[in-house]
């Protein structure tokens, strides 16, 4: 991308945005601007248009192109087991408050391409829950969406995965839940038995289920404050009494207007648990 005049980009990137959200409801105009510049100019440069405005071009004259652009922005990340020791305590100090429940409904917001989900699958399947489990995962790239569900993913992540694995208290042995052939690993179908993948949008769409647990890890990071406001408020009003919102490591709900709702489970870890009363019950 050539250089350009700062403030004249501003401007084309802001007419990107309000292209893709007039065009094909998607809004990104909360994004933590500087994630989302990058992203942008990435899109310029992989799609060789020279200028966002010649991306915005496409991206309202080209219909199917959104999915690449979505596909572009969205850059979803994951891996199995991803930061061990969360796991291990979702394992050891979430999981057994869990089973109090007789069902447990479990929304995976921001699933990516779908480590997480088959992760937490293992994890209920070893502590004799999942049975029980209804795990709702959801995302709003189509694409990643389509990868979660396959459960296909390249055989060189498989090692460092299996490490993360026993680092987060595995039982057994990762390779006793995927089969591998060629390049790739495929994850055992059983796996999915209780996995209802669907998109939804965290910036424009509403609660998705009554849950026990969210987790929607590293995805806050790409919203600016009031986004990130409004999800958590979100996850709020999903969560049942007692049940437990999982963040990533660089999320927090400090400062949040919600966060008087909940208690740090594991304040490093990013646990926390909803109240049983909340902050406004006593102004009812």
């Amino acid at each position: 991308m050539d250089r350009i005049d700062p403030a004249l980009e501003d401007i084309e990137l802001e007419l990107f945005v309000r292209a893709l959200r007039q065009r094909h409801g998607y809004d990104f105009g909360h994004y933590a601007p500087a994630s989302l510049r990058r992203r942008v100019r990435q899109l310029v440069h992989a799609h060789d248009t020279g200028t966002i405005s010649a991306l915005t071009g496409r991206l309202l004259h080209e219909p199917e192109f959104v999915f690449e652009v979505i596909e572009g922005l969205s850059v979803p990340v994951s891996d199995m087991f991803r930061d061990p020791p969360v796991f291990r305590a979702l394992r050891e100090q979430v999981l057994p408050l869990l089973a109090s429940w007789p069902r447990i409904n479990i929304w995976q917001a921001g699933c990516a391409s779908g480590q997480e989900v088959y992760s937490l699958a293992i994890l209920l399947e070893e502590e004799g829950l999942y049975d029980r489990c209804q795990i709702y995962a959801t995302d709003f790239n189509p694409a990643a969406l389509r990868r979660a569900q396959e459960g296909i993913y390249p055989v060189r992540a498989a090692q460092a995965w299996s490490r993360n694995y026993q680092e987060a208290g595995g039982r057994h042995s990762l390779a006793d839940y995927y089969s591998a052939r060629y390049e790739f690993i495929k994850l055992d179908q059983r796996l999915r038995r209780n996995v209802s993948f669907a998109n939804h949008n965290l910036v424009t769409d509403k609660v998705f289920c009554e849950a026990q647990l969210v987790l929607c890890r590293n995805v806050l990071i790409y919203f600016a404050n009031p986004l990130q406001d409004r999800v958590l408020g979100l996850f709020r009003d999903s969560l049942v009494r007692g049940g437990f919102l999982c963040l990533g490591l660089r999320e927090s709900l400090d400062f949040a207007p919600s966060a008087a709702d909940f208690t740090a489970l594991d304040a490093d870890l990013r646990i926390y648990r909803r109240n049983v009363f909340s902050a406004s019950d006593g102004a009812a």
